[in-house]
């Protein structure tokens, strides 16, 4: 098995993101990571999520197996229009 098909078999990401209120400006993600992926891949798939999505870490939990969670969260902008549609 190469790296890349271990990483993207080796993690789950949820897509239900927690649900917030309205006026909530920042969106969450949980990141669950099976024991087998080192903390390189880990390091590696965290980095990627960081760049490309604008995810940045909140919280990391280490599980007794091994297995990892991990909550991402990012700032969100509501903007109302303001022109007469």
């Amino acid at each position: 098995m190469t790296d890349s098909a271990r990483l993207t078999s080796g993690h789950v990401i949820n897509p239900r993101l927690e649900r917030r209120p309205t006026r909530s400006h920042t969106q969450w993600r949980v990141v669950d990571i099976a024991p087998n992926i080192t903390r390189h891949e880990t390091a590696q798939l965290l980095s990627e999520q960081a760049e490309y999505g604008r995810w940045e870490l909140a919280r990391t939990v280490i599980f007794v197996g091994g297995a990892r969670r991990v909550w991402l969260r990012r700032r969100t902008m509501h903007v109302q229009r303001t022109d007469a549609a």
